[in-house]
């Protein structure tokens, strides 16, 4: 419940509010209280108790006509017969009055965020099972994989970091399910958007940086990218940052006066004694490990989360046996066909992501590598570069370029558009399950390996708009290793 008083001072003290216009009369407040039981940015989802939030380019004013509502927020009055709340930033709004509506639960929870270009889920995963060690399994999960609000349950996420709203009531709803942590992704759209805004995490975790998400209905460049994504830094109580990543001198001064760790070969967090499964750190945490997902890369994912979760209390013993045990769907997740063939399924889904994949299979493998890529349509075209870079930069690789939530645009062409960058031939099957056929059909021995890489564990290909049931990269591999 929230009233209409409260939704003004809440506005004005955050100098977002404008004027109440109703009848086409302006107000600066309002003669009578009005309670609201209900929030709501879906025009199908609205009742006379509902506050409801007009946003998003698409917004039409017939959305606004016979509806039951008896107050609306928004930038624009759209001059219907319900009162207007007029502010400079919707999105601002329903973030701040979400979390005073659901009681501010993301004070009540202990909260672990994470940003970076890549390894943000493999993160979430080792973060969610080191605290699982401390807190005995209470731990919710907000990631690009899945989600849960009570542990053990677990649904596909819809966006990395869901709208403010959303976000604020699953908050909320961990709280009610014994929940005494989250975990969560932070995308760098999420602070653009500000799904996010208002909201204070006790630990914030900055990965690495690197080309993505730069496209018309993204970021315009990569300077907005990266602005946005530092935003965390601001929001953290204490921060944890690789000292690798590019323009970590501009990180480091920006941090200076919020409590933090950095890791990595620039910073006194180290990894020393990196083999394939186990490592060794020093420093602040300086300890033996053992993961179950190859890779340097993971490595630096696990040391992270070891740092940021020691600021919530987990104990060296929480961080080796939370780790050990950690796994992660879609990422490195391997199969071994009767032939002895390993299958490994990734969500590497941009240049960096996928350089480091490849970068790790090749040297177990002395027979063929066989490579299953597609890339996205109508977001994050610099990526097609990118792959094609890679390809190109390890010939050893045999290449079929496949479909991967092409959306409105046409799979071949986007396929063609990295084939471009390569220079020696590849295959083209528009049939991502039939491209899975095939690889498996060609590797049989076990030196060979197959790599699906994009899809990770989605059940879906999104395309013209819609996400169309897919059965899974793992469930396909495995149909086809029989």
């Amino acid at each position: 419940m929230i009233t209409l008083t409260q939704v003004l001072e809440i506005l004005k003290t955050d100098e977002n509010f404008r004027e109440i216009i109703a009848d086409g009369q302006y107000f600066y407040s309002w003669d009578s209280d009005v309670t609201f039981s209900e929030l709501s940015y879906d025009s199908r989802k609205v009742t006379e108790q509902t506050l409801f939030f007009a946003k998003g380019l698409s917004f039409k004013k017939e959305y606004l006509e016979n509806f039951a509502s008896s107050f609306y927020i928004s930038e624009i009055d759209y001059e219907v017969n319900i009162p207007a709340l007029i502010v400079s930033d919707v999105k601002k709004a329903m973030s701040l009055i979400a979390q005073a509506f659901y009681g501010n639960p993301q004070k009540k929870l202990k909260t672990l965020a994470l940003t970076g270009t890549k390894g943000k889920t493999t993160s979430a995963y080792f973060a969610k099972s080191i605290l699982d060690q401390m807190n005995g399994g209470r731990t919710a999960l907000l990631s690009t994989a899945e989600t849960t609000l009570d542990g053990t349950t677990f649904f596909k996420s819809e966006l990395t970091t869901p709208e403010s709203l959303d976000l604020l009531e699953m908050m909320e709803q961990a709280l009610k399910n014994g929940m005494t942590h989250l975990v969560m992704e932070v995308s760098s759209q999420a602070y653009k958007m500000e799904r996010v805004y208002g909201v204070t995490f006790d630990v914030g975790v900055f990965l690495n940086f690197s080309p993505d998400h730069i496209g018309p209905l993204e970021h315009p460049t990569m300077e907005d990218y990266f602005y946005c994504k530092r935003q965390l830094m601001h929001n953290s109580k204490f921060v944890v940052i690789n000292s690798e990543m590019e323009h970590f001198n501009l990180l480091k001064e920006e941090s200076k006066n919020i409590p933090h760790a950095y890791y990595g070969n620039h910073s006194e967090n180290k990894i020393v004694n990196s083999h394939a499964l186990n490592f060794s750190t020093v420093g602040t945490i300086t300890e033996d490990f053992s993961i179950q997902l190859l890779g340097k890369f993971n490595q630096e994912n696990a040391l992270a989360t070891a740092l940021a979760t020691q600021q919530l209390g987990a104990s060296i013993e929480h961080i080796k046996a939370g780790l050990a045990q950690a796994t992660v769907p879609g990422r490195m997740e391997t199969f071994s066909t009767s032939t002895g063939t390993k299958i490994y399924i990734d969500y590497a889904h941009n240049g960096v992501s996928l350089e480091n994949l490849v970068s790790v299979v090749e040297p177990h493998h002395k027979g063929k590598v066989i490579l299953i890529l597609g890339a996205t349509g109508n977001k994050g075209e610099s990526r097609r570069k990118d792959f094609g870079n890679v390809i190109q930069a390890h010939p050893r690789l045999e290449v079929i370029l496949t479909q991967d939530d092409s959306n409105r645009e046409n799979p071949i062409t986007i396929a063609q558009e990295i084939a471009s960058y390569i220079t020696r031939p590849v295959d083209i099957e528009a049939d991502r399950e039939k491209a899975i056929e095939k690889a498996i059909a060609l590797a049989a021995s076990p030196n060979d390996a197959i790599i699906i890489a994009g899809k990770g564990a989605d059940k879906f290909q999104l395309i013209n708009g819609e996400r169309v049931p897919y059965m899974g990269d793992a469930e396909l591999a495995q149909k086809y290793m029989k």
